[in-house]
């Protein structure tokens, strides 16, 4: 059996490159950890904050769609402000399927390979499938600090909210390759659960997508940032030290064998009848996803001000 898994991981490596994954977290997260580097942004620096405001009113989707949106709020000006860094931040999930000019699809994720029935957890190597979420990060960073039209710079600020989200989300680092997956489990899209014996069937990866909050209602929005900065002072956050998204990808990464797939104790149901998250799953992994998307806000904050310093 092992012999044939290791044949058939061969074969996966160009064959997850086409297979399709979801975007996460979900848009009501992203929204939040946008919220958090504005409200970094006021203490640490407002004028890298209204730096970025006036780059993102030169974005190409801020006249012909988020004006009409901030309207319908009744915002005041400062909320108009912060709930600009949430449209920014889920913009690139926005755009899914609609904008085919906009839609990077391999920019959000990188498949570092879990094999645990080999022994193989590598992230020194990807499957290829295009460009990955290291390199897209680092396009648009350059680009952000280039003498391109705002108008770019603005897309190019969505995608570095975006993907300093996607990054700190473990299943968006890790393919699964084992018995069950042998072509990969698309970041645990095909890894079928239940939280409850009497829930509904879902995947991993969405549980994780939503495991924190499901409303985009700027309140919602905004007193969860709110609840995660006091809760994750920076200084509770050592890793923060970091600035490098190789680095934040393969903490990640290690976050999945960990904790996600449980060191492969995890189990996977059917699409018909996913398999029951243990008792103590949700109350384990809650605390780490907050604490991951904690970590990507504060580090959001830190490389807007690096890169718009000057």
């Amino acid at each position: 059996m092992i012999t044939s898994l290791r044949r058939l991981l061969t074969f996966c490596l160009s064959l997850l490159a086409i297979l399709p994954t979801a975007y996460g977290w979900n848009k009501a997260t992203h929204m939040a950890i946008g919220a958090m580097a504005y409200h970094n942004l006021q203490t640490t620096s407002p004028q890298t904050l209204t730096k970025v405001v006036s780059l993102l009113k030169q974005h190409p989707y801020y006249q012909s769609r988020w004006v009409a949106q901030l309207a319908e709020l009744k915002l005041n000006v400062q909320e108009q402000d912060e709930y600009l860094f949430m449209l920014a931040a889920r913009w690139p999930d926005d755009v899914k399927g609609t904008d085919p000019y906009h839609d990077h699809f391999s920019w959000h994720f990188i498949n570092y390979v879990y094999a645990p029935q080999l022994g193989i957890a590598r992230s020194d190597t990807t499957l290829p499938t295009g460009e990955t979420i290291l390199e897209a990060y680092d396009l648009n960073r350059q680009l952000l600090k280039s003498d391109a039209p705002d108008s770019s710079k603005a897309i190019a600020l969505c995608w570095l909210f975006h993907l300093a989200g996607d990054v700190h989300m473990p299943l968006h680092t890790s393919a699964l390759v084992d018995n069950q997956f042998p072509e990969g489990d698309k970041g645990g899209n095909l890894f079928k659960i239940k939280v409850m014996l009497s829930s509904r069937t879902t995947n991993l990866h969405s549980f994780w997508d939503g495991m924190l909050l499901n409303s985009d209602a700027y309140h919602s929005v905004d007193s969860l940032a709110t609840r995660l900065q006091s809760e994750f002072d920076r200084t509770r956050l050592t890793q923060l030290g970091s600035p490098d998204i190789v680095v934040w990808s393969r903490e990640s990464f290690q976050l999945a064998q960990d904790n996600a797939y449980r060191s492969n104790t995890l189990q996977a149901g059917s699409d018909q009848d996913g398999a029951v998250l243990p008792p103590d799953y949700v109350a384990t992994v809650q605390p780490i996803a907050r604490r991951q998307i904690s970590l990507s806000g504060y580090r959001l904050t830190d490389e807007l001000i690096a890169d718009l310093a000057n």
